[in-house]
């Protein structure tokens, strides 16, 4: 079930803790360890899990994977999304998405350009807040329809901070269901 809460002002705390577990996994590798996704933006609605992005060159997301599978995160590949390492979390752990990044990773530009610009702009996010809750009471049972509806704000976003046309039309590709 898709369950959208206010912004929860622990979040940055949980992100903190997670990210020192994950640091210690990857070490000096690690070219920053950022929060993105909704609970990155302040006063955003979001669903309660933690979105992090390890970013590490391209040359260390391998060694990146094994030592993030010493400490119990098992990696499932990229899940369709190029330049993207995605790995489950270890059992017991707070809820999560975690992903390694190379530094060039258009997944990472997105992640950051978009979180950058929500905090910047109050009114965007009470926007985008208010899109999620009612899209998580349309789509409660259906992950890939809420995504989807999510797209159109999200690209608009994107396309108001720079991101190619070319950039945009990946990002639609992605979310649409088929692609899923």
């Amino acid at each position: 079930m898709i369950h959208v809460v206010d912004y929860d002002p622990r979040w940055p705390l949980v992100f903190e803790e997670l990210r020192a577990t994950v640091s210690a996994a990857v070490g000096d590798m690690a070219l920053s360890i950022e929060h993105v996704g909704s609970t990155s933006v302040p006063g955003l609605a979001a669903k309660p899990v933690i979105d992090m992005d390890i970013v590490v060159a391209e040359s260390d997301v391998a060694h990146a994977i094994e030592g993030l599978g010493k400490i119990g995160y098992t990696h499932r590949g990229d899940l369709g999304i190029p330049f993207r390492e995605a790995f489950r979390p270890p059992p017991g752990s707070h809820p999560h998405h975690l992903y390694v990044c190379p530094a060039h990773s258009p997944a990472l530009a997105n992640h950051l350009a978009f979180r950058d610009y929500l905090r910047g702009n109050a009114a965007a996010t009470r926007e985008y807040g208010a899109l999620k809750k009612s899209l998580a009471g349309d789509f409660s049972h259906d992950i890939d329809g809420y995504v989807e509806a999510k797209t159109g704000f999200i690209v608009a976003v994107l396309k108001k901070v720079g991101l190619s046309t070319e950039a945009l039309a990946e990002i639609e590709r992605m979310n649409r269901r088929t692609a899923r």
